[in-house]
Order: structure tokens, then sequence, then C-alpha cells
């Protein structure tokens, strides 16, 4: 699949359906998103808040819950949006995250247009440094 072949419509409206359930009534600042994994199935998570600020989930962290409940995979694009449905780059612990869980040629759509998880996070550390 090339990048071309990326249901980015479909991954933007999953990922606008997820922000409408985010639990937000602290900051109210919803993020929705959502994954094409490298099985063909689309997985989404929303931000959960906490009284206690820094127990939040972050919308991705409920996305790589989803895909380790719902049988694993790698991440081959990845779509994130605020409250207006509009492109939000992922904040660095998630891009982490996401680093974990990607497939060799993951895409995201961002800010800036589609780039690459080494464009978005160079140099990244990983399990390739765990002995």
């Amino acid at each position: 699949m090339s990048e071309n072949d990326i249901p980015w419509d479909d991954l933007t409206a999953t990922a606008r359906e997820a922000m409408t359930k985010a639990y937000v009534p602290y900051s109210k600042f919803p993020v929705g998103v959502a994954a094409l994994i490298d099985d063909g199935r689309i997985i989404s998570g929303c931000n959960v808040e906490n009284a206690s600020y820094g127990l939040t989930l972050c919308a991705e962290c409920a996305l790589v819950s989803a895909l380790a409940m719902s049988g694993g995979g790698r991440i081959r694009a990845f779509a994130c949006v605020d409250g207006k449905g509009n492109a939000l780059m992922p904040c660095g612990r998630c891009r982490q995250l996401l680093y974990e869980f990607r497939a060799p040629d993951m895409v995201l759509l961002t800010v800036s247009g589609i780039r690459t998880m080494d464009e978005v996070l160079p140099d990244a550390f990983g399990p390739q440094h765990l002995a």
C-alpha cells in the first residue's frame, strides 16, 4: 500500500467521531485519533481527563490500548484531530508511544502535511536499542 492508497478521509472521519467521545471537563480540549493497522483495521481513541491532571490519558494512549486489546499489530497511518476536527500534532510523549507500535513505513497526517514517523521523531530510541 502506498501513501496515496491510505484512506485519509476514513481515518480523519474516525478520529473526529472518537473526538466526540472525549472526556474533557477541565480543559474543554477534546482530541480524537485514528490509525490504520497493518492488517487493514482502523482503530481509534480519545483523551480522558482526570481531576488529578497528571493522570489524564492522551488519545494516543487509548488508541494503543485498543490496539493491544484487539489483537495487536503495527500502525501504518495515523491521524489526530482537535475539537474542531482539524489536524493536531501529537505531543512528544505520544510520538514516542506511537513509535513503539509503528510499522516501518508509518506515516502521520500532521499540521504541515503527511510526514513519516522518522520525520516527526528523528533519532528515536526504541525497542531496537534494548538487548
